[in-house]
Formats: C-alpha cells, structure tokens, sequence
C-alpha cells in the first residue's frame, strides 16, 4: 500500500477529531498548551490504537464490528452533544464550562470518532497490509488536525460568545448522525 493512500486514509478517519477539535475549541474560553496536549495525544493514540486492535480482530469479527459501529459512535457523539445543549439552557450555570479535555468525557470522546479505524484495521487484516505505518500516520496526521482544529475553534468560539456551548453540542450530534447516515447508506 502507498504512502500517499495510507496518507488519505488517515486524513479521512481525522475528520471526526477534527470537527471535535474545532467544537473543543468553541466551547474552552481559553485555551492552554495542557489542552492541546491532552486532546490531540488522546485522539491521535486512540486513532492509531484502533486500527491495530481491529487489525488483530482480524476477519473472525469483522462482521460485527462493521455492523455496530457506527451505531456506537452516533450514541456516544449524540449523548454528548445533547448533555452540552441541555447545560447550555441552564440558568443557575456556573462560569466555568466542562472542560472535554478531561476524564471520562476525553476519553468517550476519543473512543466515539475512532471507533471508524476499527474497520480499517479489519480491512488492512484482510487485505494483508502490515498495521504499524498505517497506526504511525493515523496518529500523527489525527494530532496536527486535531490542534489546527482547536485553534480554529477558539478563533470561531471568539465570534460567537454565549451560543458556543449549545453551537457545540449541535456540531457533536451533526457528526453522529453522519457517521450513521455514511453507514445505512
């Protein structure tokens, strides 16, 4: 396999980081070195975890990753979003807003907009590419977009003042519901 098409491989699986990012970027009034960092280390590892676990899957459950997965991601994506658009029409809210760079919201977060390179994994399996080049720029290019993302966002949040959590939880609910759509397609 190419170095140009694992390449755009990796740069359609970062697309859902991406938008995350850009959606992180809304949400966080500020912005610090600590964010990028965790966000774009916990997306980059998990995209490139993915495709190794379902490289290792390999054809034994293919079949049930691939018809599941999508309906994984559309619930995580959906809960998410939806918790951010309810909070955001509280009115005893405090300041502060729930920081997606952190504890299990991270983490969920990770998982929901990699569960995608599961099925790559599987399919680089069946077609008997090896897994670590492919893993290696998965997770680099899902970092980088993941901190442009960010910094896209934080420019966006700037314009947008108070609607920037329920914008968010939209954009959350917008990517899952893609991800479904893609699937039953």
């Amino acid at each position: 396999m190419s170095t140009i098409v694992i390449i755009g491989i990796a740069l359609g699986l970062a697309m859902d980081a991406l938008a995350v990012a850009v959606t992180t970027g809304i949400i966080l009034p500020k912005i610090t070195p600590r964010h990028y960092f965790r966000l774009s280390f916990h997306f980059g590892l998990f995209q490139a975890f993915m495709p190794v676990v379902g490289w290792l899957a390999g054809r034994s459950i293919a079949g049930y990753i691939q018809a599941w997965d999508h309906w994984i991601a559309f619930g995580l994506l959906g809960f998410i979003g939806g918790k951010m658009i309810y909070e955001s029409f509280q009115e005893h809210r405090s300041q502060e807003v729930s920081d997606p760079t952190r504890g299990l919201r991270l983490v969920t977060l990770s998982f929901a907009t990699s569960v995608d390179a599961l099925a790559i994994g599987l399919s680089l399996a069946i077609l008997g590419v090896e897994i670590v080049a492919p893993a290696i720029f998965i997770g680099i290019i899902t970092m980088l977009l993941t901190i442009i993302g960010m910094k896209i966002g934080q420019k966006i949040g700037l314009l947008f003042g108070r609607w920037v959590e329920k914008i968010g939880g939209i954009i959350l609910i917008g990517i899952g519901v893609k991800i479904l759509i893609e699937h039953l397609g």
